[in-house]
C-alpha cells in the first residue's frame, strides 16, 4: 500500500468517496495567471491564486496538460508524461502547488493524454531512427503504404483535426495520427507502453495528485489488422458495439483494470474521469464503473438548447445511467475545447450545428454579429444554477464564473489552435474558428496590459471588454455573475444530500422544471418567456432579479431564471 507523504489534510486523506459530488474547476494552464511576466501562465501563477479558488468554494482543481510540449495541441502534444514544461514550472513547483492547494483544501486532478504521445518523445524519436520492424517502432502504429512503391497511405482515414491520418517518414513507412501530425497514436498493445503509464500513474499519485482526467479514453485499444484495412465510409459505417477497429473496443477496459489496480494501491484510492464521447448509455458505463476508471463525462447538457424538455430527458437519462455503473453524474457546460456556453445559449438553437461524438460542434465558432449577449448570460447563469443543483459532480471552466463570453476577434497570425491551421478558409466557415476563442488569458483586473494576467503580456489577445468582466469589477459587484458562483457553491455545500432527485410535477410545465432535493430544497428553472409563480418557501438564491413584491408574497419568476428555495412546512 503506497501512502502519502505530503501536506494533507485528514478531511482530504479520509474520504474516499469525495468525488461523488464534487465541484470540479478545470484551469488551463498557459491562461489562467502568469507570475513570470513571459505571457504564458505557470504554476507558480497557479500558487498566487489559490485564495481566489477557495474562496470561490471548489472541491479540486482539475489542471490540463502542463507537461513538456512543442504546444502543437496546446500541450496535448507530450514530450515527458513524467516533467513540467520549464515555461509552466518545474517539479519542486508542482510540489508546492500541490501541497497549498491540500493545504486549502482542495483536490488536484491532473490530465493524463494517453491515446497518443508528441513527435518529441523519446520513444517516437527512437521509432524513426530505427528501421522498419523495429522493436522501438512497435510502440507506435506503423504501416507499410499502398501502391507500387508504397506512396499511398494505408488508408483513406482523415484526422480529427483535417488531412490525412497517416504520415510517411523518410524510409517509407507511415504512422497513425488520430489528431496532429505531431501526434503519433501509441500501439496499446505493447506491453513497455502498459508498463510505462503504469509508471506515470504512481509518479504523479506519489506526488500527490488525487485522481487522473484521461484524454480520448476510449482510443487506445486498436485493431489494424484488416488487409487492406476499411476505408473511412466503411469505417464510419461499423457499428460502435466493441467491436470497431479503432474507438470503444472491448478490450480498452483490460487497459483500465490495470489502472484501477494502481489507483487502488493508494489512501484514499485515486479518482479517475474518463473523457470518453460514446452514445450509448450501456458502453459509457464500463469506463465509470468501480473496477475501470470510476467516472465518464457525460456532455449531454454541454451539447443541448436552453430548452426544458432536452434538459429533462438528458437528467432523467443520465440519472438512470449511473445504476449502470455504481458512479455518479458529471455534470459540464463549458471546457477548453467548446465554446463558452454564455455564448452559445446567446445563439440560434443549436440543432444541426454538431455532428457525430460532437467533434465538429466543439470546433463551431460564435459570430459577433449573431449573438445576443444578454440573453446568453441570463441562460447560461439560469443553467449554472440548475447544474449546480443536481446530484453528482460538476465541472467548471475557468472563467466561466465571470461569465466570459468566446472571444471571436483573434487575428488569424497569432491563432494557435491546430484544427484552425488544418482546416481551408471554406472549412472556417462552415465550422467555425477553432478553440482559441475559449482560451484567452483570464482578466484578474479591471486594466493594465493583460488585465491582471501577467506583467508581459498574454499568449493571446484580450479584448477591451475584459475589464468590465475581470475578477475585480466582479468583486466590487454584489450582483455579478462570480458573486453567484460563490453563494451558489457555499450553498451547495450546506444543502447537498444525497444523490437522489424528484421532480416536481406541480409546478414543472412545457417551459418550466423543478425539482427537489435531500432536505426538502427545490430548484427551479423557467427556460420561457413568460414569469411563472414561484411556491410559498424560503428563497435561498436566483440566478436574476425576481419579479413581484416578496414581503405581500408575490413573487414570479422571470424568463431564463433559476430560483433555488426551501420548502415551507408541509
Amino acid at each position: 500500500m503506497t501512502q502519502l507523504i505530503d501536506s494533507r489534510t485528514p478531511l482530504l486523506v479520509d474520504d474516499p468517496d469525495w468525488w461523488r459530488q464534487a465541484v470540479v474547476y478545470q484551469i488551463y494552464p498557459r491562461s489562467f495567471a502568469d507570475a513570470t511576466g513571459d505571457g504564458i501562465g505557470d504554476l507558480r501563477g497557479i500558487i498566487s491564486r489559490i485564495d481566489y479558488l477557495a474562496a470561490l468554494g471548489i472541491d479540486a482543481v482539475w489542471l490540463s496538460p502542463f507537461y513538456p510540449s512543442a504546444l502543437a495541441d496546446g500541450g496535448y502534444d507530450v514530450d515527458d508524461y513524467r516533467d513540467v514544461d520549464p515555461r509552466i514550472g518545474t517539479l519542486e513547483e508542482f510540489d508546492a502547488m500541490a501541497a497549498a492547494l491540500h493545504e486549502a483544501g482542495i483536490r488536484l486532478i491532473v490530465d493524463i493524454v494517453p491515446n497518443h504521445s508528441s513527435n518529441r518523445h523519446r520513444w517516437f524519436r527512437e521509432a524513426l531512427a530505427s528501421p522498419p520492424g523495429s522493436p522501438a517502432r512497435e510502440r507506435y502504429i506503423f504501416r507499410d503504404g499502398r501502391g507500387e512503391h508504397g506512396e499511398i497511405p494505408p488508408s483513406d482515414w482523415t484526422s480529427v483535426f483535417g488531412g490525412p491520418a497517416w504520415t510517411r517518414v523518410e524510409d517509407g513507412q507511415w504512422y497513425l495520427h488520430t489528431f496532429a501530425i505531431e501526434q503519433p497514436d501509441w500501439n496499446w498493445s505493447h506491453p513497455e507502453v502498459r508498463e510505462d503509464f503504469l509508471t506515470t500513474l504512481r509518479f504523479w499519485a506519489d506526488r500527490g495528485v488525487d485522481g487522473f482526467r484521461v484524454d480520448d479514453a476510449n482510443l487506445l485499444a486498436k485493431d489494424l489488422s484488416a488487409d487492406p484495412l476499411p476505408t473511412a465510409e466503411e469505417l464510419a459505417a461499423m457499428p460502435l458495439d466493441g467491436t470497431h477497429p479503432t474507438t470503444d473496443r472491448d478490450e480498452v477496459q483490460d487497459i483500465y483494470a490495470a489502472w484501477r489496480a494502481v489507483f487502488d494501491e493508494y489512501t484514499p484510492p485515486r479518482t479517475a474521469v474518463a473523457e470518453a464521447w460514446i452514445e450509448s448509455p450501456e458502453r459509457r458505463a464500463r469506463y465509470a464503473s468501480p473496477a475501470s476508471l470510476g467516472q465518464a463525462f457525460n456532455f449531454d447538457l454541454l451539447q443541448a438548447d436552453f430548452d426544458a424538455a432536452q434538459f429533462r430527458r438528458i437528467v432523467t437519462d443520465n440519472l438512470e445511467q449511473v445504476t449502470l455503473s455504481g458512479s455518479s453524474n458529471t455534470w459540464v457546460l463549458s471546457n477548453h475545447d467548446v465554446v463558452r456556453h454564455v455564448t452559445r445559449y446567446g445563439l440560434a438553437p443549436l440543432k444541426g450545428r454538431h455532428a457525430k461524438q460532437g467533434i465538429d460542434w466543439m470546433l463551431a465558432g460564435a459570430p459577433e454579429d449573431e449573438i445576443d449577449r444578454g440573453l446568453g448570460e441570463r441562460r447560461a447563469r439560469a443553467a449554472t444554477l440548475f447544474e449546480l443543483a443536481l446530484p453528482g459532480s460538476a465541472y467548471l471552466y475557468q472563467g466561466e464564473e465571470l461569465g466570459l463570453h468566446e472571444v471571436t476577434d483573434i487575428p488569424d497570425e497569432q491563432r494557435q489552435d491546430p484544427a484552425f491551421w488544418r482546416s481551408t478558409p471554406e472549412e472556417r466557415t462552415q465550422d467555425g474558428l477553432g478553440r482559441d476563442g475559449t482560451r484567452v488569458p483570464l482578466p484578474w483586473s479591471r486594466t493594465g496590459s493583460s488585465f491582471g494576467f501577467g506583467d508581459g503580456g498574454s499568449h493571446l489577445p484580450q479584448p477591451a471588454w475584459f475589464g468590465e468582466l475581470s475578477v475585480e469589477a466582479e468583486e466590487a459587484d454584489p450582483g455579478s455573475s462570480l458573486q453567484m458562483y460563490r453563494c451558489a457553491l457555499a450553498l451547495r455545500h450546506e444543502l447537498q444530500g444525497g444523490e437522489e432527485l424528484v421532480w416536481d410535477e406541480t409546478l414543472s410545465t412545457a417551459d418550466v422544471l423543478a425539482f427537489e432535493r435531500p432536505g426538502g430544497w427545490l430548484s427551479v428553472t423557467n427556460f420561457g418567456a413568460e414569469p411563472v409563480d414561484l411556491p410559498a418557501g424560503e428563497l435561498l438564491l436566483a440566478s436574476g432579479p425576481l419579479d413581484g413584491d416578496a414581503a405581500v408574497g408575490s413573487r414570479r419568476l422571470p424568463g431564463a431564471t433559476t430560483a433555488w428555495l426551501r420548502r415551507s412546512a408541509l
